[in-house]
């Protein structure tokens, strides 16, 4: 298995537990929080679909989809183009509000996508390139998509989650 086949697969893994836990889920069931405070299903897609443009769109020196592709628009959202949830606080969680499921995955399908056009160039060389010196020790590419997959697997499972104790409702 080659580099790229790894990392597509990682990421073609976080796309099914996305659409598995969004499937035919209404706006209003897309912002269930359980005991009224916690994560919603519409929050944590968003999140980690922004994480995952941010920071896949910096290291292969794109142009985000949320802006480029009309997303922060469609989403109308009260934030900074640039934010991406992370360290929200519950009223900041509650102020994103996907108008449908497809708009959440027409966001997500996207970023998927231009995460996939750039990792199916990369090489096993391309992961040692140092990406972010703001950390000690700088953070590789390679350690960055791998922070990526599993930031947004553990999110994915919380919308899983959410979306299992709807179904329990």
């Amino acid at each position: 298995m080659k580099t790229a086949d790894l990392l597509i697969d990682g990421f073609t893994r976080i796309r099914g537990v996305v659409v598995e836990a969004i499937d035919g889920l209404s706006p209003d069931q897309l912002t269930y929080r359980p005991d009224g405070e916690g994560n919603s299903i519409g929050w944590l897609i968003w999140h980690l679909s922004r994480v995952q443009d941010d920071h896949l769109a910096e290291v292969a020196g794109i142009a985000q989809a949320w802006t480029a592709k009309g997303f922060a628009q469609r989403f109308a959202l009260p934030f900074d183009d640039a934010e991406t949830g992370y360290g929200h606080a519950a009223d900041q969680v509650a102020q994103v509000r996907p108008e449908s499921a497809d708009l959440l995955l027409g966001y997500h399908d996207a970023v998927f996508q231009q995460t996939l056009d750039y990792v199916k160039t990369l090489q096993d060389a391309d992961l040692d390139r140092v990406v972010d010196t703001r950390w000690d020790p700088p953070v590789t590419l390679g350690a960055r998509l791998i922070s990526v997959i599993s930031d947004d697997l553990q999110h994915a499972g919380q919308a899983a989650y959410v979306a299992g104790l709807l179904k329990l409702r």
